[in-house]
């Protein structure tokens, strides 16, 4: 299962539902893929064919929206 938290700009952020349990979102578009931790900092972990200036945008929207995916993410997980 990977829920949808949000689209944006031709990106498609959301979890996998059986991952670990330190917060971070993935994106997807159709450049490639990433996975950013949300905590203790926005930073990517793993991309795949994202250039970097797509990486930076994809961080200014995660900053612009990260009250909303930590919400997200607490209501799937049940955390909150």
């Amino acid at each position: 299962m990977s829920p949808t938290v949000f689209r944006i700009k031709g990106y498609r952020f959301f979890f996998f539902s059986r991952e670990e349990n330190r917060l971070h979102v993935h994106v997807y578009c159709s450049e490639g893929e990433a996975k950013l931790w949300l905590e203790p900092d926005i930073e990517p972990d793993h991309l795949y064919g994202i250039p970097e200036n797509m990486i930076k945008e994809i961080i200014l929207i995660i900053k612009e929206h990260k009250h909303e995916i930590k919400d997200a993410w607490n209501k799937l997980f049940g955390r909150g």
